[in-house]
């Protein structure tokens, strides 16, 4: 895959698995910050605050907007984005000292693909969608919200996310910079508007669209949304975070973009879904809006969602090739591409089983990324203080201090794996249905304490008696590992190179 830009030896910082010197740092406070708004301003924001509206009002919606947002958002910037920062590492070869070398292969195996094909398939609907309505509005016609009309749009966005995507990157670093200063005057408008036609009164006033008899299940299910959302950055967040010049300046932008935009334009969806009485953005854009700034709304979100499946497909298909090698190398980048959209076209066939459930679809992200995130910063914090050997991370199975167990670290998998048992027994993402407990607990926070608690009750115990995993006080050459990016700041470690 000549595409590949992580194979070219003259390449940036930024495209290498190599620890990123701080001289090759490009992003500070303010740098990294307008990148996480750009990353929080995406159109699945609107979904989201939407999806909450299903189960609580303004007021409500706000509070539980808020919580979770700001837990998820601070637990996955601690767990990914300082130690990515501190070191300099690509975010899935430091998780190597959590759960080995072919551990992190069949996580990204298995993890990645299956997340990337369920936010494909949403923006893809999200597109066909937002055209129908277009379309509709022109013509004075209303169209199957899961119609073919709608399933073949969605079968466009997929092709032409494809046909960007296989031709290269080259144009993604600009167009992203307009769609996320548009995306975010667009949430400002909007929220003028509802503003403007809505008074607060009314908005506080306005019901929940498929509420529980039961606020405190309401409020724990708002609550549980947030906590996903937060959560969902986990999977991209390191790899961002490497390119700071600080472990403070990759903090906390984190909190003034992926939590603040994130909120923010979760409250317009929140207002709109419960004005219009949907969750979907694509049917409350017109009647807020207009027939013409609407469709010009709806219009551009069809082009943002495009710019997006590009994006994250991106990202994610260097994440894959990295951990598989040569197998995958060898497959040709617009071959290899179409495979990586493949899941998404299928899943367009059926909007209302995934777009229309997105609600159950981010139970699904969080009963994922809430044990991730508990077993890294865990590892990361309480079992290593801090400290990665990171010419360690490089050497081969056998060799390095983390290979555990024929490069899988038995541990850890059985935290993260208990952490979502635990998650799916209080909240069931198939159907939704929770236990008494969910309502005073949620099912994010027990899975976060099963999967701490276990996963270093196991290492002390087990793993780190066994020798494995280089727990114990770093001897020899590995102690001469520089320990922070300061120090780090000269040449590479031999191994690494």
């Amino acid at each position: 895959m000549t595409s590949d830009p992580s194979r070219d030896s003259s390449v940036a910082g930024e495209f290498t698995e190599l620890p990123v010197l701080v001289r090759e740092r490009i992003w500070g406070f303010w740098k990294f910050t307008s990148v996480n708004v750009g990353v929080a301003i995406a159109t699945w924001a609107f979904l989201t605050g939407g999806s909450i509206a299903l189960f609580a009002g303004a007021k409500t919606a706000i509070a539980a907007t808020v919580i979770g947002n700001l837990v998820g958002v601070v637990l996955v910037a601690l767990s990914t984005c300082l130690p990515s920062a501190k070191y300099g590492l690509e975010q899935y070869t430091a998780l190597r000292s959590v759960f080995g070398t072919n551990g992190v292969r069949v996580l990204i195996a298995v993890m990645l693909p299956v997340s990337l094909a369920g936010w494909n398939a949403i923006l893809a609907i999200m597109f066909g969608r937002a055209v129908t309505n277009v379309l509709g509005a022109a013509f004075g016609t209303e169209f199957d919200p899961n119609g073919p009309v709608v399933i073949a749009l969605s079968l466009l966005a997929v092709a032409m996310s494809w046909l960007v995507l296989s031709r290269g990157p080259v144009s993604l670093e600009w167009v992203n910079k307009l769609v996320a200063p548009v995306l975010s005057v667009l949430t400002v408008v909007m929220l003028v508007l509802l503003l403007g036609h809505h008074s607060l009164g009314e908005l506080a006033a306005a019901q929940p669209l498929e509420a529980y008899a039961d606020d405190q299940l309401n409020f724990a299910a708002a609550v549980e949304l947030s906590f996903a959302t937060g959560f969902s950055w986990w999977t991209m967040m390191g790899n961002l975070a490497r390119l700071t010049t600080s472990q403070r300046n990759a903090f906390w932008p984190n909190i003034v973009g992926l939590f603040g935009a994130t909120v923010v334009a979760g409250a317009v969806g929140t207002f709109a879904a419960l004005v219009v009485g949907s969750e979907d953005p694509t049917v409350w854009m017109i009647p807020i809006g207009g027939v013409a700034l609407g469709a010009l709304a709806l219009l551009f979100i069809a082009f943002a969602n495009v710019t997006s499946m590009v994006s994250q497909t991106y990202a994610e298909g260097l994440a894959l090739v990295r951990a598989a090698g040569s197998v995958v190398r060898r497959i040709p980048w617009p071959l290899f591409v179409a495979l990586l959209f493949t899941p998404a076209a299928v899943m367009s066939f059926w909007p209302e089983v995934l777009y229309d459930q997105f609600f159950k679809f981010m139970a699904w992200v969080g009963l994922a990324m809430a044990p991730l995130t508990a077993v890294y910063i865990t590892d990361f914090f309480v079992l290593r203080r801090r400290r990665l050997l990171v010419r360690e991370l490089y050497e081969p199975d056998g060799v390095s201090v983390y290979s555990f167990w024929r490069g899988f670290n038995p541990a850890a998998l059985v935290a993260v794996a208990a952490g979502s048992l635990t998650y799916y027994l209080l909240l069931d993402p198939v159907t939704f249905e929770s236990a008494e407990a969910f309502r005073y607990l949620t099912a994010s926070v027990p899975s976060l304490v099963v999967t701490a608690v276990l996963h270093a009750a196991l290492t002390v115990l087990w793993v780190a008696r066994a020798g494995k995993g280089g727990y114990g006080p770093p001897t020899g050459a590995a102690a001469s590992v520089p320990a922070g990016p300061d120090a780090a700041d000269t040449e590479r470690p031999a191994a690494v190179r």
